[in-house]
């Protein structure tokens, strides 16, 4: 094992870092048709009319259509779940005869540039019968709200009661004491660097339509557009090149990708569709719009006693494909007790319809949203019991494992005390505790916060399967293939969209085969020369995705042993590989080289063994059957308070996390800082508005607050390792883990430098007008 551990260079970095990366809009076909969409302008109504004469007259227009023209079918995600706890929302590619968000496409324009495209938009006039908005999922809940769909009652797309303990309320009632905490979270945008975007054209020599596009889940776009359009699945192929993030929002089938393909189809000339920054910010998929009303029960001694919940998540106007509006309330329903031992849990868990952009998953799913009330929920209980807020943590810390909670989620080993212990010795160690009291004798306002979390990452078919989803993902299967030089070729069905993925699984692969990392190519996001894939998201690439790879490589270095003992003339017990040969054991001087191999296998069949099949190729496949690894972290934040502007301001920021062997500790310290920022960001800086209308107030950076390196503090990292039991790797996910925890503890770290005013906030985003007020309150 000479690869796996190494901080090895990104063979990414050389292409992209010298502008020779290929993205979607680096595509340009000859005929190519530029693409952009008439939009709602308004949040909640009834078409009544679409002029596009206007639009076909401007000059460089080619056509325009909308939903009558295209003859698509709709996208509909489904839970395999009853009536009352799931109602399913057909989501047109266009919108016909009603629009239920600001932003949502109605008709598609192709003109020859895409400032004639531009023009042709303006010239388009859409009329409408308004209909009342439903704007927040209050409202939508309200008796005699309008409705969003009319099939959904009460504007309920999801509606889940589960892990009802038994006497639970008698738990609550004899209570040494009962904590509890409401909290709401704002919207967010993914914001991937790179926005969504398409390129069709129809390949008459293939029969078959090819799509390069964006996404983290190309097969289940092949898939989508294929059953929209009314193909077979050979006569779509989805090509991904380079991608600049996705975050989530990107592992969804999007509507525009399929109007793209149709117009493609259509006009049998190549249409491109690039999402402007407007667009991306109003109308792509959001999501963490969440309201938490949780109580917890605790003995004398801070020991939690029983967990009652009740989780309503604004999804927006449809639900996404395929893991439709139950994606937030029920990730946060099955895994909110989380790193602690809870004997008694109640939850709750619905999906609200509202006139808003749908929501997706995001970098987290719930889990930045629900740690952070689990971990008010402890500082709430240790103030009331006065206790010092890691003590009470450390006595509800689950320590033996395996552990099956109340969830009926089984935690494989973690280091869940040690990552809190060494977290708070540092913070220790340094002083800050000291500085603190310093600063509060000088007047300011000093906090100190933890939280404490694990992130389970290789959701495997079972874990799907338990949320009784339509589309079951969780497997994935991976290829290989060593040319007549030696070197190999994989493919994967992961989908890199920053990960690093052609680094860390080629690291994989070359400890496998004992090749040297330049001679390993990994090869993802085409579906023709992929099996199947269920692509990259929930922390999978590494976990499922590299143990898929590592199985293959297996495969392969078993067969080249086996070909090399026959050649050189011994048994199979008897050779190893090293350094790109096949050698003897008893004599190393003898070995055969993987070009010699190869040529064998390729070009000299006469001389294989009678069963040795010609080629040097292997396939594998990979599930997590259970309930998937769980990484886990504690994070601690110094902050100090700004009475004049209430700006947050990080002294300290401290991450310990385990995620497992780390295959590149640079890698997973880049995912790990990328997550804290992103974290930070939804905890201090964003949020996605609306006026009273339903109109986005957020349709520019000048309005959406994004965290730039100013505001991101240094962050210092600390690995501990509990390889996982049954990844081929001992790997565990490291993706989310700092998305998750950071709100938490920059929430945490506020209040605890709020203390002397005696306010207490469980909202993010935290406002400095906020902090301010409750400054200016005590001062």
């Amino acid at each position: 094992m000479s690869w796996v551990g190494r901080s090895a260079a990104r063979r990414e970095d050389p292409r992209l870092l010298t502008g020779n990366g290929r993205f979607v809009d680096d595509i340009h076909l000859p005929r190519m048709l530029h693409a952009q969409f008439v939009r709602s302008t308004i949040a909640h109504g009834t078409v009544t009319g679409i002029d596009l004469s206007g639009t076909l007259a401007v000059p460089g227009v080619v056509a325009a259509f909308t939903a009558a023209h295209l003859e698509v079918g709709d996208v509909t995600a489904v839970l395999d779940r009853p009536l009352s706890e799931f109602v399913p929302t057909a989501m047109p590619v266009l919108a016909r005869d009603r629009v239920r968000y600001v932003g949502e496409p109605i008709a598609i324009v192709l003109a020859e540039d895409p400032y004639s495209v531009e023009d042709g938009l303006e010239a388009a006039r859409v009329t409408y019968e308004t209909r009342t908005p439903v704007l927040s999922d209050e409202q939508a809940l309200a008796g005699g709200a309008p409705l969003v769909h009319d099939a959904a009652a009460a504007n309920t797309l999801v509606d889940v009661s589960m892990f009802a303990t038994p006497g639970i309320d008698d738990v609550f009632a004899a209570a040494h004491r009962v904590v509890r905490v409401r909290s709401r979270t704002g919207r967010q945008n993914a914001l991937p660097l790179e926005t969504r975007g398409s390129v069709a054209t129809w390949d008459a020599r293939e029969e078959q339509l090819l799509v390069h596009t964006c996404t983290q889940v190309p097969h289940q776009v092949r898939t989508v557009m294929a059953e929209c359009l009314g193909l077979a699945e050979r006569a779509v192929r989805v090509v991904v090149p380079d991608m600049g993030g996705g975050f989530g929002q990107k592992c969804v089938v999007g509507r525009e990708e399929i109007a793209v393909g149709a117009a493609a189809l259509r006009l049998r000339r190549p249409v491109k569709w690039i999402e402007d920054r407007r667009d991306a910010l109003t109308a792509s998929f959001l999501a963490r719009e969440q309201r938490y009303d949780v109580r917890g029960a605790f003995d004398a001694d801070g020991r939690i006693l029983a967990l009652d919940a009740d989780v309503v998540c604004d999804m927006g106007a449809y639900s996404c494909y395929p893991f439709t509006a139950g994606i937030e309330p029920l990730m946060a329903s099955a895994e909110m007790p989380g790193v602690y031992r809870v004997p008694a849990y109640r939850v709750r868990g619905r999906a609200v319809t509202t006139n808003k952009a749908p929501s997706a998953p995001y970098r987290g799913v719930s889990r930045p949203q629900f740690v952070m009330v689990m971990e008010r929920i402890f500082e709430r209980a240790a103030r009331e019991l006065d206790l010092d807020p890691v003590e009470i943590r450390r006595r509800n810390l689950i320590t033996e494992f395996p552990y099956t909670g109340i969830n009926d989620v089984t935690y494989d080993p973690g280091s869940y005390l040690e990552s809190l212990d060494l977290c708070e010795r540092t913070l220790r160690e340094e002083g800050w505790y000291e500085r603190k009291e310093q600063a509060a004798g000088e007047g300011r306002f000093l906090g100190i916060g933890y939280s404490c979390f694990s992130e389970r990452t290789g959701y495997g078919s079972g874990a799907f399967a338990k949320r009784k989803m339509a589309v079951v993902p969780g497997f994935d299967l991976a290829e290989i293939r060593m040319d007549l030089t030696g070197a190999v070729t994989v493919t994967t069905g992961t989908m890199s969209h920053g990960q690093s993925h052609e680094t860390t699984l080629a690291q994989i692969v070359a400890d496998r085969l004992c090749l040297d990392l330049t001679q390993v190519k990994i090869h993802q996001g085409d579906t023709d020369r992929i099996t199947y894939g269920f692509g990259t998201f929930a922390s999978r690439s590494a976990t499922i995705g590299g143990s898929a790879v590592a199985r293959a490589a297996t495969k392969l270095a078993d067969r080249l042993l086996h070909l090399g003992a026959h050649l050189l003339e011994t048994t199979r017990d008897n050779v190893e590989l090293h350094g790109g040969h096949v050698r003897r054991l008893d004599d190393q001087g003898r070995a055969v080289a993987y070009q010699e191999l190869a040529d064998v296998a390729y070009l000299k069949a006469n001389l294989l063994p009678k069963d040795a099949e010609p080629g040097l190729t292997a396939s594998a496949s990979f599930d997590v059957h259970g309930d998937g690894t769980f990484s886990n972290a504690a994070h601690g934040v110094v902050v100090e308070l700004h009475p004049g502007t209430g700006r947050v301001e990080f002294l300290r920021y401290v991450c310990v996390e385990d995620c497992g062997v780390a295959i590149n500790p640079q890698v997973v310290e880049g995912q790990c800082r990328g997550g804290i920022a992103q974290g930070i960001a939804g905890a201090l800086f964003e949020e996605v508005t609306y006026d009273a209308q339903g109109e986005p107030s957020c349709a520019s950076f000048i309005d959406y607050k994004v965290p730039t390196a100013n505001e991101i503090p240094d962050i210092e990292i600390h690995h501990l390792e509990t390889p996982c039991a049954f990844t081929e790797s001992g790997a565990k996910g490291a993706g989310e883990g700092g998305t998750i925890g950071a709100p938490a503890a920059v929430l945490n770290a506020v209040n605890d430098a709020l203390r002397p005013t005696g306010v207490e906030l469980d909202d993010t985003p935290i406002r400095p007008e906020t902090v301010q007020r409750a400054i200016g309150a005590k001062v």
